[in-house]
């Protein structure tokens, strides 16, 4: 992941599309955000984030964060505790092998994409949406 041609080349309607898409089947919240930062540990910097982004704070604890730092050239999926129970370490280590394709070929929004829809297939198998739910949280990639 180079920096420059990763913004350049990321696609944020596209990946919004895709969030609303996978959301639309699940009352769990996926958010992408993209780092500006160069953490040693992209995990350690997805659980800053997650709490800076209040993502702890939906009802079923079922929230799910992309982290790309590109200029660390690393990124990072995780899931809220009550996604991490009913999944575990091992579905998060594949959709990362899967995006991990997509960058090494340049795909970076195709990359954040299907890490999208492979969150949001098992929120809808574990986290199905309700008729009384809410969208807890924004639908769009954040950056800083």
């Amino acid at each position: 992941m180079i920096p420059k041609p990763f913004l350049k080349n990321l696609e944020d309607q596209k990946i919004v599309d895709a969030i609303q898409s996978a959301e639309s089947k699940t009352s769990g919240e996926i958010r992408v955000f993209i780092s500006d930062a160069e953490p040693a540990d992209p995990l350690a910097g997805a659980k800053l984030q997650f709490e800076r982004m209040e993502m702890t704070n939906t009802k079923d604890r079922n929230g799910v964060l992309i982290f790309v730092a590109p200029k660390a050239r690393n990124f990072a999926i995780i899931g809220d505790e009550g996604v991490h129970a009913k999944c575990g370490e091992q579905f998060w280590r594949s959709i990362a092998s899967e995006m991990t394709t997509h960058f090494k070929s340049g795909h970076f929004t195709d990359g954040i994409v299907h890490g999208v829809r492979a969150a949001g297939e098992v929120l809808g198998e574990h986290f199905p949406r309700g008729a009384d739910d809410v969208n807890e949280l924004p639908d769009r990639v954040e950056q800083g």
